[in-house]
C-alpha cells in the first residue's frame, strides 16, 4: 500500500500516532526507543510527531481513540500493515507485541482474513531468511557490494509504498550476513541482530522514520495551528537510509576484517561518524538513487530480500 502525503490529510495524524503505538509496544526497548523518536522529532522539526509521542507515553490517548480518525477499509488496512512491519522489524514479534496487535486488529475492525494478508506480506519481508542461496552477484569486492546496498536502499525510499520502506531492514541484514560471510564467518538472524543493536542501529525506530518522513510531509511542523515549518520529503529519507546503510555496511567491514576486535562504543562512534559522512555522499549518488528506483517493484523487491535476485 502507498503511504499518503496530502498536505493536511485527516488520517495522517492517525497512522503516525499507530506507529508510534507499535514503537513503543515493547517495554523491552522503550527506553531506547523513546530516545530514537525524540531524536526524529527533532530532526523532523515535527511538533506533531513530539506531541504526539509524549501524549502515548503519558496515556493521554488510547488505541481506540486514535482508530477513529480512520474511516476508510484501505486506511485501516494500512495502519495495521504499518504496525505489523515496525513491530516485526527485528524479526519475531514479541508477546507484549503480539498483545498490541491483537487489541489494534481488533480496534480496527479488520476480519481474520485481512488481517492474516496482511500478516503474510510483512512475514515474507520481515523474516525471510539472510542466509537463502544467492543468485550468481557480479564482483566480490565488499566496499563495491556496500555502496549498491546503499544505493538500493536509497532507491527504496524514494517509493511510496509500505513495503518498499519495510525492505530496508531485511537487506541490511542480508548485507551484514554477505559481509561475515566474505570474511568466513556464518552469522544468523540473531547474530547479525546483536551487532547492529551494538552498532546503535535503531530496528522499529528505523521502521517509524521512514514512514513519519512520508506521513509528516503532509502537515509539516504547526505553529499557532497552522502548518510550516521544513516539510520532510523524498530525498531526505532517501538520504537517511543511504546513508545508515552505508555507515551498517562499512561497520561490518571493519569489525570483521579486525578479528570481531571491535568494542560496542567503537561500533556506535564509528556508525556515527560514517553516517555523517555518507549523508554528504548522497548527493553524488542522488542520480544513480533515482535510475534504480525506477526498477523497482514489489515483486522484485521481495526477490531480492529472498536471494533470488541480485541487487
Amino acid at each position: 500500500m502507498n503511504i499518503p502525503t496530502t498536505e493536511n490529510s485527516p488520517h495522517s495524524e492517525s497512522l503516525l500516532a499507530i506507529c508510534l503505538f507499535a514503537a513503543f509496544s515493547d517495554g523491552d526497548h522503550s527506553e531506547s526507543e523513546r530516545a530514537q523518536i525524540a531524536g526524529i522529532a527533532a530532526e523532523l522539526e515535527s511538533e506533531n510527531l513530539a506531541e504526539i509521542s509524549r501524549k502515548i507515553l503519558m496515556g493521554k490517548i488510547s488505541i481506540e481513540s486514535v482508530v477513529g480518525g480512520l474511516e476508510s477499509h484501505q486506511n485501516r488496512l494500512l495502519a495495521y500493515e504499518m504496525a505489523r512491519g515496525i513491530c516485526e522489524a527485528g524479526g519475531s514479534i514479541t508477546p507484549p507485541e503480539l498483545e498490541f496487535l491483537t487489541r489494534l486488529r481488533n480496534a480496527l475492525a479488520l476480519s481474520p482474513d485481512d488481517a492474516k494478508a496482511v500478516d503474510a506480506e510483512v512475514d515474507s519481508l520481515s523474516l525471510a531468511a539472510v542466509n537463502e542461496e544467492l543468485v550468481q552477484q557480479d564482483g566480490v569486492d565488499n566496499h563495491r557490494m556496500i555502496l549498491k546496498y546503499a544505493i538500493l536502499n536509497g532507491a527504496l525510499e524514494l517509493l511510496p509504498e509500505t513495503f518498499a520502506t519495510m525492505a530496508i531492514i531485511p537487506m541490511q541484514m542480508k548485507m551484514v550476513y554477505r559481509i561475515g560471510k566474505a570474511h568466513g564467518v556464518e552469522q544468523d538472524r540473531s547474530l547479525i541482530k546483536e551487532f547492529l543493536a551494538t552498532a546503535g542501529v535503531g530496528f522499529g525506530s528505523q521502521v517509524v522514520e521512514g514512514f513519519a518522513r512520508k506521513l509528516i510531509g503532509g502537515f509539516g511542523r504547526k505553529l499557532g495551528g497552522k502548518t510550516a515549518g521544513k516539510i520532510a520529503n523524498q530525498a531526505t529519507g532517501s538520504a537517511f537510509s543511504f546513508a545508515s546503510t552505508y555507515a551498517i555496511g562499512h561497520v561490518a567491514e571493519k569489525y570483521h576484517s579486525s578479528g570481531k576486535r571491535l568494542a560496542g562504543p567503537e561500533m556506535k562512534s564509528l556508525f556515527s561518524s560514517l553516517s555523517e559522512q555518507a549523508r554528504t555522499l548522497h548527493a553524488q549518488h542522488l542520480p544513480a538513487i533515482q535510475e534504480r528506483a525506477k526498477t523497482l517493484n514489489p515483486a522484485s523487491i521481495l526477490a531480492m530480500v529472498r536471494g533470488k535476485e541480485p541487487i
